[in-house]
């Protein structure tokens, strides 16, 4: 039986950022389960923040800026804090997770992740923005009018309310969260911000 390590994210989620050279050296480490069909990595998107046209009350920036100085000080994670002066941010996140949605559709789901979290935590560009996100969809090799016209028709049927309600019911509520998923049953894997591998020894001894 081939067991599935969900990763549940959002791409606008600043812990998730943090988490991301850690991650992407787990899965590299994992790599061997994978290429012997014991393992298969699922992306599952969380859903931080609802479609918003409102600008982020002073309070709420402050916050949020107050958390990224932490993740840097904490992590060592770079941050263009430019972004809380020049972008007009507003709590809204369900529009890159979307922009994933429909990368994944077309099998670019990582790389519009990382073009995202590039463009908002690095470049201080606000990915709440379709402008935004077509162009970081361009910078990974898939066309404007492709990408807008699959963002409208995952908006419409509303496929990201959809999964996000499958995270809720796995009890995936944090971003980001790690859960391996063997048969029926579902093992939360605790989080190491800084080192993969005691993630990794506790995945190992799950399937063994």
């Amino acid at each position: 039986m081939t067991a599935t390590l969900i990763y549940c994210y959002d791409p606008m989620c600043s812990w998730c950022w943090g988490f991301s050279p850690t991650w992407t050296k787990l899965q590299q480490s994992l790599q061997g389960l994978i290429d012997s069909d014991q393992l298969t990595i699922q992306p599952m998107l969380g859903g931080l923040a609802i479609d918003s046209d409102i600008p982020m009350p002073e309070d709420m920036k402050y916050k949020l800026e107050s958390t990224w100085k932490n993740i840097q000080i904490t992590l060592g994670t770079e941050f263009n804090f430019d972004f809380w002066r020049t972008a007009s941010p507003r709590r809204s996140t369900y529009p890159a997770c979307r922009a994933c949605y429909v990368a994944r559709d077309m099998g670019s789901e990582e790389d519009m992740y990382h073009a995202i979290q590039k463009a908002y935590y690095l470049n201080a560009k606000n990915p709440s923005d379709l402008d935004t996100l077509t162009e970081c969809a361009e910078l990974i090799g898939l066309k404007a009018d492709s990408f807008q016209k699959a963002m409208s028709h995952v908006k419409n049927e509303k496929l990201i309310e959809e999964e996000i309600e499958q995270a809720r019911h796995l009890g995936l509520n944090s971003f980001p969260s790690l859960a391996l998923l063997i048969g029926n049953r579902l093992t939360p894997i605790p989080l190491d911000y800084k080192n993969h591998t005691s993630m990794l020894e506790t995945i190992k001894k799950a399937l063994s």
